[in-house]
C-alpha cells in the first residue's frame, strides 16, 4: 500500500525506522496514521535500559504524501501504559 510505504520511508529519512505502524485512517482532508519508533536505541543499550517506544501522529494528503507529526506519547517498552508527553 502506497500510504505505509511513504510513512516507512518518511521515518526512515527523517526520524527512524519504524516499529509498527499500527493504524492508518481516511480523513475528509487526507490521512491519518499512527507509528511506533523505538527513540534512541543505542544510547539505551549502552546504559542497560529499557528501550523507549515513541507514538507518532502523521498526516498525509490525499495522495499519500506525509504533511506533518509530531510524538503524542513515550513509554518503556515494558509498561503496559502509554503516557502523554505532558506527563513526562
Amino acid at each position: 500500500m502506497k500510504l505505509l510505504d511513504n510513512v516507512t520511508q518518511f521515518f526512515n529519512q527523517n526520524i527512524a525506522p519504524p516499529h509498527k505502524i499500527i493504524s492508518a485512517k481516511k480523513q475528509d482532508d487526507g490521512w491519518r496514521a499512527l507509528v511506533e519508533i523505538i527513540e534512541e536505541k543505542d544510547y539505551m543499550k549502552k546504559y542497560a535500559n529499557d528501550q523507549m517506544i515513541g507514538l507518532y501522529e502523521v498526516f498525509l494528503d490525499n495522495n499519500h504524501e506525509v504533511t506533518g507529526f509530531s510524538r503524542i506519547s513515550l513509554r518503556y517498552r515494558s509498561d503496559l501504559e502509554e503516557k502523554t508527553e505532558a506527563e513526562h
